[in-house]
């Protein structure tokens, strides 16, 4: 696996340099409390199942994201690399005054 380096790099792309940064951040906050279906997650958020669809494959494409289950009772949840340094998370929000709460 990547070290925290590249997720470094990648998180400063993703969350930092592209728009809809700030909703992937929300995003990855909502599974790291806990994990949900689009639906769910859609409605914890606030946003609609679209907006969820694309963040979650964009999320999903560059291994910070993974799913379990079939069709519509499919979980999505963050992958053990983004588990195992989120602390990079943190420090790039914080950097970025993302609030998630």
């Amino acid at each position: 696996m990547p070290d925290n380096q590249d997720l470094r790099r990648l998180l400063w792309y993703l969350l930092g340099a592209t728009r809809g940064g700030e909703m992937r951040a929300r995003l990855i906050h909502a599974l790291r409390v806990q994990p949900g279906n689009m639906n769910q997650l859609a409605k914890r958020l606030g946003v609609e199942y679209r907006t969820i669809q694309h963040h979650i494959e964009v999320l999903k494409k560059n291994s910070l994201v993974d799913s379990a289950g079939e069709r519509y009772g499919l979980t999505y949840f963050l992958t053990p690399w983004m588990e195992a340094h989120i602390e990079v998370f943190d420090e790039l929000c914080l950097k970025l005054k993302f609030e998630l709460d």
